[in-house]
Protein backbone atom coordinates (compact mmCIF):
# COMPACT_ATOMS: atom_id res chain seq x y z
CA UNK A 1 0.00 0.00 0.00
CA UNK A 2 3.18 2.30 -0.24
CA UNK A 3 1.77 3.98 -3.26
CA UNK A 4 4.37 5.29 -6.21
CA UNK A 5 3.80 5.34 -9.88
CA UNK A 6 4.53 7.11 -12.53
CA UNK A 7 1.47 7.17 -14.89
CA UNK A 8 -0.35 10.11 -15.58
CA UNK A 9 -3.52 9.27 -13.65
CA UNK A 10 -2.04 8.97 -10.93
CA UNK A 11 -0.07 12.16 -10.97
CA UNK A 12 -3.13 14.29 -11.21
CA UNK A 13 -4.65 11.75 -8.37
CA UNK A 14 -2.11 12.72 -6.42
CA UNK A 15 -1.66 16.55 -6.62
CA UNK A 16 -5.15 17.15 -4.35
CA UNK A 17 -3.72 14.38 -1.95
CA UNK A 18 -0.42 16.06 -1.72
CA UNK A 19 -1.84 19.63 -1.21
CA UNK A 20 -4.47 18.06 1.74
CA UNK A 21 -1.69 16.22 3.33
CA UNK A 22 1.43 18.87 3.21
CA UNK A 23 -0.84 21.82 3.72
CA UNK A 24 -2.72 20.46 6.92
CA UNK A 25 0.17 19.27 8.20
CA UNK A 26 2.15 22.48 8.75
CA UNK A 27 -0.71 24.46 8.97
CA UNK A 28 -1.36 22.52 12.26
CA UNK A 29 2.16 23.14 13.40
CA UNK A 30 1.76 26.83 12.70
CA UNK A 31 -2.07 27.33 14.23
CA UNK A 32 -0.83 25.19 17.64
CA UNK A 33 2.48 27.22 17.67
CA UNK A 34 0.28 30.23 17.43
CA UNK A 35 -1.88 29.31 20.09
CA UNK A 36 0.79 28.42 22.03
CA UNK A 37 2.23 32.15 22.19
CA UNK A 38 4.78 32.11 19.27
CA UNK A 39 4.48 34.93 16.85
CA UNK A 40 7.36 33.21 14.20
CA UNK A 41 4.93 31.39 12.25
CA UNK A 42 2.22 34.10 11.93
CA UNK A 43 4.70 36.23 10.88
CA UNK A 44 5.87 34.37 8.15
CA UNK A 45 3.13 34.00 7.02
CA UNK A 46 2.50 30.15 7.50
CA UNK A 47 -0.69 30.44 8.96
CA UNK A 48 -2.83 29.36 6.54
CA UNK A 49 -4.07 26.91 4.52
CA UNK A 50 -2.98 28.44 1.19
CA UNK A 51 -0.43 25.39 -0.08
CA UNK A 52 1.41 27.54 -1.99
CA UNK A 53 3.34 28.81 1.15
CA UNK A 54 3.42 24.83 2.51
CA UNK A 55 5.17 22.85 -0.47
CA UNK A 56 8.14 22.32 -0.84
CA UNK A 57 9.66 21.12 -4.84
CA UNK A 58 11.87 18.27 -4.04
CA UNK A 59 9.86 16.98 -1.01
CA UNK A 60 6.57 17.06 -3.61
CA UNK A 61 8.19 15.45 -6.27
CA UNK A 62 9.03 12.90 -3.96
CA UNK A 63 5.69 12.05 -2.44
CA UNK A 64 4.10 11.85 -6.28
CA UNK A 65 7.06 9.22 -7.17
CA UNK A 66 7.69 7.30 -4.07
CA UNK A 67 4.68 7.84 -1.73
CA UNK A 68 6.71 9.91 1.22
CA UNK A 69 7.72 13.06 1.19
CA UNK A 70 7.73 16.11 2.57
CA UNK A 71 6.85 19.89 3.19
CA UNK A 72 8.36 23.79 3.91
CA UNK A 73 9.25 23.46 7.93
CA UNK A 74 7.22 25.60 9.61
CA UNK A 75 9.96 28.17 11.81
CA UNK A 76 9.01 28.46 15.25
CA UNK A 77 11.17 29.90 18.51
CA UNK A 78 10.57 27.62 21.04
CA UNK A 79 11.70 30.69 23.27
CA UNK A 80 8.30 32.61 22.61
CA UNK A 81 6.32 29.42 24.74
CA UNK A 82 5.42 29.19 28.23
CA UNK A 83 7.41 26.03 28.53
CA UNK A 84 9.54 25.70 25.85
CA UNK A 85 10.24 22.32 25.81
CA UNK A 86 6.31 20.96 26.28
CA UNK A 87 4.85 23.00 23.74
CA UNK A 88 7.71 22.57 21.16
CA UNK A 89 6.62 18.83 21.63
CA UNK A 90 3.20 19.58 21.27
CA UNK A 91 3.61 21.70 18.24
CA UNK A 92 6.02 18.67 16.69
CA UNK A 93 2.92 16.47 17.32
CA UNK A 94 0.31 18.69 15.78
CA UNK A 95 1.24 17.69 12.45
CA UNK A 96 1.34 14.05 12.03
CA UNK A 97 -1.69 14.11 14.33
CA UNK A 98 -3.04 16.58 12.02
CA UNK A 99 -2.49 14.08 9.12
CA UNK A 100 -4.06 11.56 10.45
CA UNK A 101 -7.35 13.32 11.26
CA UNK A 102 -7.32 13.83 7.65
CA UNK A 103 -6.76 10.33 6.58
CA UNK A 104 -9.49 9.26 8.75
CA UNK A 105 -11.97 11.92 7.18
CA UNK A 106 -10.85 11.35 4.29
CA UNK A 107 -11.50 6.90 4.46
CA UNK A 108 -14.84 7.83 6.33
CA UNK A 109 -16.40 10.06 3.08
CA UNK A 110 -15.28 6.76 0.58
CA UNK A 111 -17.27 4.89 3.35
CA UNK A 112 -20.20 6.99 3.30
CA UNK A 113 -20.08 7.68 -0.52
CA UNK A 114 -19.90 3.47 -1.21
CA UNK A 115 -22.52 2.96 1.44
CA UNK A 116 -24.84 5.21 -0.72
CA UNK A 117 -23.59 4.21 -4.00
CA UNK A 118 -21.72 7.34 -4.77
CA UNK A 119 -18.29 5.94 -5.46
CA UNK A 120 -18.37 4.15 -8.59
CA UNK A 121 -16.34 6.86 -10.10
CA UNK A 122 -12.86 5.48 -10.34
CA UNK A 123 -10.82 8.49 -10.41
CA UNK A 124 -12.82 9.94 -7.24
CA UNK A 125 -12.07 6.58 -5.49
CA UNK A 126 -8.51 7.14 -6.46
CA UNK A 127 -7.82 10.18 -5.47
CA UNK A 128 -9.76 9.71 -2.16
CA UNK A 129 -7.69 6.97 -1.13
CA UNK A 130 -4.32 9.18 -1.85
CA UNK A 131 -5.41 11.47 0.47
CA UNK A 132 -5.84 8.43 2.88
CA UNK A 133 -2.55 7.05 2.36
CA UNK A 134 -0.40 9.85 1.74
CA UNK A 135 -1.47 11.82 5.37
CA UNK A 136 -1.00 8.15 6.59
CA UNK A 137 2.71 8.30 4.77
CA UNK A 138 3.21 11.71 6.17
CA UNK A 139 1.96 11.11 9.95
CA UNK A 140 4.33 8.16 9.66
CA UNK A 141 7.57 9.55 8.33
CA UNK A 142 7.06 12.51 10.82
CA UNK A 143 6.91 10.99 14.23
CA UNK A 144 10.36 8.95 13.30
CA UNK A 145 12.86 9.94 15.63
CA UNK A 146 15.38 11.30 13.28
CA UNK A 147 16.36 15.09 12.92
CA UNK A 148 14.95 17.50 11.61
CA UNK A 149 11.43 15.29 11.76
CA UNK A 150 8.73 16.11 13.95
CA UNK A 151 9.46 12.87 16.21
CA UNK A 152 13.33 13.85 16.39
CA UNK A 153 11.46 17.21 18.59
CA UNK A 154 9.84 15.01 20.96
CA UNK A 155 13.05 13.08 22.14
CA UNK A 156 15.24 15.86 22.23
CA UNK A 157 13.01 18.04 24.03
CA UNK A 158 14.18 15.00 26.78
CA UNK A 159 17.56 15.82 26.53
CA UNK A 160 19.50 18.40 28.01
CA UNK A 161 19.87 21.80 26.23
CA UNK A 162 23.19 21.09 25.61
CA UNK A 163 22.59 17.46 24.01
CA UNK A 164 19.73 18.75 21.96
CA UNK A 165 21.77 21.64 20.40
CA UNK A 166 24.80 19.45 19.24
CA UNK A 167 22.38 16.80 17.41
CA UNK A 168 21.09 19.26 15.38
CA UNK A 169 24.36 20.77 14.64
CA UNK A 170 24.57 17.88 12.35
CA UNK A 171 21.44 18.67 10.36
CA UNK A 172 22.93 17.85 7.24
CA UNK A 173 24.29 14.54 8.43
CA UNK A 174 21.10 13.48 9.48
CA UNK A 175 19.33 14.22 6.63
CA UNK A 176 21.49 12.35 4.77
CA UNK A 177 21.18 9.29 6.55
CA UNK A 178 17.41 9.85 6.16
CA UNK A 179 17.59 10.35 2.77
CA UNK A 180 19.70 6.61 2.76
CA UNK A 181 17.21 5.11 5.26
CA UNK A 182 14.12 6.03 3.31
CA UNK A 183 15.84 4.37 0.35
CA UNK A 184 16.58 1.30 1.95
CA UNK A 185 14.63 -2.31 2.51
CA UNK A 186 14.19 -1.26 6.54
CA UNK A 187 12.20 1.61 5.13
CA UNK A 188 9.99 -0.44 3.23
CA UNK A 189 9.91 -2.64 6.26
CA UNK A 190 8.65 -0.20 8.96
CA UNK A 191 6.16 1.67 6.75
CA UNK A 192 4.43 -0.98 5.26
CA UNK A 193 2.77 -2.87 8.20
CA UNK A 194 2.46 0.58 10.03
CA UNK A 195 0.53 1.73 7.25
CA UNK A 196 -1.40 -1.16 6.93
CA UNK A 197 -2.52 -1.14 10.61
CA UNK A 198 -3.35 2.12 10.56
CA UNK A 199 -5.00 1.94 7.41
CA UNK A 200 -6.90 -1.37 9.07
CA UNK A 201 -7.74 0.36 12.14
CA UNK A 202 -9.93 3.12 9.75
CA UNK A 203 -11.70 0.38 8.24
CA UNK A 204 -12.95 -1.32 11.64
CA UNK A 205 -13.92 2.10 12.86
CA UNK A 206 -15.79 3.16 9.81
CA UNK A 207 -17.05 -0.09 9.43
CA UNK A 208 -18.16 0.04 13.08
CA UNK A 209 -20.23 3.70 12.39
CA UNK A 210 -21.83 2.64 9.12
Amino acid sequence: MLLSGFSLEMILAAIPALIIAAAGHEYAHAKVADMLGDPTPRAMGRLTLNPIVHLDLIGSLALLIAGFGWAKPVQINPMNFNDPRTDDTLVSIAGPVANLIMAFIGYLVMGILDKYGLLENQSLELVLMLIVLYNINFAILNMMPIPPLDGSHIITNLLPWEWKFNIYQFNMVWLVLLVLFLNSPIARAIFIPLQQTIFQLFVRIVGFIL
